[in-house]
Formats: structure tokens, C-alpha cells, sequence
């Protein structure tokens, strides 16, 4: 009766799991996720967030009628899987949109992506982009080396032109550091590329074509962001919030909450950031702990306006390359979801990045996007602002450098090692889109639920 052996076995491992002290560090998406997953196996486990709310990044906030998100979050889903379980957890609060997104450059307007549609620029440049686009496709098309400078990569896929006018100047501006000091690991799918065709059809005349991942994406009727992350929480026990962890002490298999309590415990899956934890766990070997000074990464100032009137209703937002404008992209949340204003007015979300371990004047930096923002017509004139919120967001996207697949494999093994899951994002130090940090959670949840049981 082998089936009826393997049943027993299953739930004497169940019983046996139940015994285990599960810790989840984080209740954003992949900590959620983490949660969702294993206590829908009968799996019981313990979230900790250090915020007084739940979604981590994935939240909203309401001001004055605006719902304004942690900074531009939009669903795309490559697998069939995550989109079935957003939809059965947020059943009717949930819209599709075809994405609308365009760029900014040479005082003019073209849709994105900048590499498929150069119909409108001016000739020298359309000319100098096509001409190198061209010498660059006659050559044989390069693989991608995860370890290849992404600026070789750059020029070797998209010719001098493209790369001099677009690719290099917004991504120096996005990463904050040189695309030569890029790696290609973090690609994975980001940047399309068209062909030779796609290039010709979107120079001679405006192409609707679409490119890209997130060229069909999903989001909230209601509420922002944050209702994905309160739709996975709500089945969830055992979610405490304003918990600071201080410290994890590995021998004992303890953790210290800043208010001094501890828990035990014998597996954590942990979304905090990775470079934190060199600060949060006692006595790392110092090998390790040198790694930890490897990582890098860019932080992101994020301007939410609401507006008195609609503005820009024809796009989601827009990407901005030239180091003249203080932000590298602009999003309008009420092309989402027209719940995210108050009747006929608009919303806008801004982001700046700034280097790791940097400092920003913030009201300065407000300033001028402020100006920037008039200078190019987005806003009339500043007495139209009538609503305001700013996120600093340290931790933005992990930096993919020389350095950055060595430290951060090595951390990770240690981690593992010690009864330590990384997950998502920031836990994992990966560039993971919302569906990636799910699914991640998944993953983690399902390397517990697997472990043979002694």
C-alpha cells in the first residue's frame, strides 16, 4: 500500500513541522506570500513587520481624497499561476490596461521603447541611431554573458547611436553609477529588442506596436497597491506589526525584538534587506562580514502630487534619459484607476534616484522637480498642486556589479546554512518584479515544507 505509506509519512512530517518555529521577517509581498503559502499547507509560522501596517513597499496612503502608492507599482504576470491567485484574492478589484508608457527627450515626445521608435526625433539623430542600429544587427547577434559590461552589451545589441542617446544616459541616470561598471545579470527580459524591421516600421512612421514585459499590465480598481497586500494578509494569523527586529543570534536560534522580547526559533525566512542583516546578526565571521561591504545599490526619492485637473490622460507614465531633469520617470496613478483621485482631478507619481550611502536636500530636491516639472508641461504652474506626499526610499534596486555575484552567492549560502531563507527582493538582493517577489515567497515556503523532518 504505498500510497497509504506515503500519506502516513506526509502527515507524520506535517505533525512533526507543526513543532517547528517558522519566523517570517517582513510582511511585504514575498514575506506575505511566504506566509499564505505555507499556512495554506497547514504549515504554521509567525510574521513580524516592523511597520504598523502590512505590503512593505506594496502600500497606499489616502490624503485629502488621493491614493497615493509607495512609489509606481503595476502587476504584469508571465505566469498563469500568480495572475489565477491575484484574481481569486481580489475578485472584482482588479482592472487590465494596455500600457501607454513614452519617453522625453530633444524637447519632444516618442513612444516607448526608445530603440523601436524613433519617429520623431530629429533627423541627424534618427539618422545616426539607425545607421549604428544597422552596423550592429549586420554583425552577428551577441549572446548575453551575465558577466558581460552591460555598456558592451549595450553597444554590441543596439549601436552607438541608441546607446549615446537613450541607453547610457538613463540608465547612468537610473543605477546612479556608469553602465561599465554593470554586469548583464539583472537583464532577465527588462530591455526588448526589437529587430531590424521593428526599428525601420517605428522610424518611418509612429508604430503601435507593443515591446517589452509589461506591455499588458494589472492593477487595483480600489484602494492602490495596498489592496493586494491586505488581500493576502487577511486570511493570515499571526501577523505582528511594530516589530523591529535588533538582533538574531544563531547559536541560540534567537531572535531579539528592539522592545526586547525574544522569540525562538528553528527556520526564518527573512525579506529584509540583505545588507542589514550584517548589522542583525551577532557575530558573523569576519569573512563574511567583509562580503557584506560588497553590495551596493541606488535609493530612490519618490514625489507623489495630486493636481486640480487631469493631466496627461493619454499615458501611464513617461521615462526621462537627460541629465538636465532631476527625475528618470513620471507616472500618472490616475490613468490606473480613476479611483485614485477625487473627481476631475489627477495624480502624479516622481522618481529620483540617488547613489547609496547618499544625502539629499529634500526640500531642494521638491524644488526642482517642481520647476523641472513646469519647464516641460506636465503642470501649469504650482498653485494647481493641492495634495503632496514624499517617500525616501533607501533601499532601491540592488546594483548588479563586478562584485555583486560572489558576495552575494557566498551571503546567501551562509544564510542558508544557518536556517536562514532570503526572500524576495530585497531578502534575496535580486531585481524582482511584484509577481517574482510572490512567487519567490512560494519558493521559500515550499524549501520548509520539503525539509525531511528527523
Amino acid at each position: 500500500m504505498p500510497f497509504v505509506h506515503n500519506l502516513l509519512l506526509a502527515e507524520q512530517n506535517l505533525h512533526l513541522m507543526a513543532k517547528k518555529r517558522i519566523l517570517i521577517l517582513g510582511a511585504g509581498l514575498a514575506g506575505l506570500s511566504a506566509a499564505w503559502h505555507l499556512q495554506s499547507q497547514g504549515i504554521d509560522c509567525q510574521i513580524f513587520e516592523k511597520e504598523s501596517d502590512v505590503g512593505g513597499l506594496c502600500r497606499s496612503k489616502n490624503i485629502n481624497g488621493f491614493t497615493f502608492d509607495y512609489d509606481g507599482h503595476v502587476l504584469h504576470f508571465k505566469h498563469r499561476y500568480t495572475l489565477n491567485l491575484i484574481r481569486s484574492l481580489l475578485k472584482d478589484n482588479l482592472a487590465s490596461h494596455q500600457r501607454k508608457s513614452w519617453i522625453y527627450s530633444h524637447r519632444r515626445y516618442t513612444r516607448y521603447p526608445f530603440q523601436a521608435n524613433l519617429y520623431g526625433l530629429p533627423s541627424q539623430i534618427v539618422k545616426e541611431c539607425l545607421l549604428s542600429f544597422l552596423k550592429a544587427s549586420q554583425k552577428q547577434a551577441p549572446e548575453i554573458k551575465k558577466r558581460e559590461s552591460f555598456l558592451a552589451w549595450i553597444n554590441h545589441t543596439f549601436g552607438e547611436g541608441i546607446s549615446r542617446h537613450f541607453m547610457v544616459p538613463y540608465n547612468r541616470k537610473f543605477w546612479t553609477i556608469p553602465p561599465e561598471e554593470l554586469t548583464c545579470e539583472w537583464l532577465d527580459g527588462f530591455i526588448p529588442v526589437p529587430s531590424l524591421n521593428d526599428l525601420v516600421d517605428g522610424t518611418i512612421q509612429e508604430s503601435k506596436k507593443q515591446f517589452g514585459y509589461n506591455a499588458h499590465f494589472w492593477y487595483p480598481k480600489r484602494g492602490g497597491i495596498s489592496s493586494l497586500a491586505r488581500a493576502l494578509a487577511e486570511p493570515l494569523d499571526n501577523i505582528r506589526t511594530n516589530c523591529n527586529i535588533a538582533e538574531i543570534n544563531l547559536k541560540k536560534k534567537e531572535m531579539r525584538l528592539a522592545s526586547g522580547e525574544k522569540e525562538r526559533f528553528d527556520y526564518l525566512v527573512s525579506t529584509i534587506p540583505l545588507p542589514r542583516m550584517s548589522g542583525i546578526i551577532g557575530d558573523l565571521p569576519q569573512d563574511i562580514k567583509h562580503l557584506f561591504g560588497f553590495l551596493r545599490w541606488n535609493s530612490i526619492f519618490n514625489l507623489n502630487l495630486g493636481v486640480k485637473n487631469k493631466i496627461n490622460p493619454a499615458r501611464h507614465w513617461v521615462y526621462f534619459p537627460e541629465k538636465e531633469l532631476s527625475f528618470f520617470r513620471v507616472g500618472f496613478a490616475h490613468n490606473f484607476s480613476s479611483n485614485n483621485v477625487p473627481r476631475g482631478q489627477g495624480s502624479l507619481y516622481v522618481e529620483v534616484s540617488y547613489p547609496f550611502g547618499g544625502s539629499i536636500d529634500k526640500n531642494k530636491l521638491i524644488r526642482r522637480i517642481k520647476e523641472d516639472l513646469k519647464e516641460i508641461g506636465i503642470i501649469d504652474r504650482e498653485e494647481h498642486i493641492c495634495c503632496q506626499d514624499v517617500n525616501d526610499i533607501k533601499y532601491g534596486y540592488p546594483i548588479y556589479d563586478k562584485n555583486y555575484r560572489e558576495s552575494r552567492a557566498k551571503i546567501t549560502e551562509y544564510l542558508l546554512m544557518n536556517d536562514i531563507i532570503p526572500c524576495g527582493r530585497y531578502g534575496s538582493w535580486r531585481y524582482l518584479s511584484m509577481e517574482e517577489a510572490i512567487l519567490d515567497g512560494k519558493s521559500a515556503a515550499q524549501r520548509i515544507a520539503e525539509i525531511k523532518c528527523a
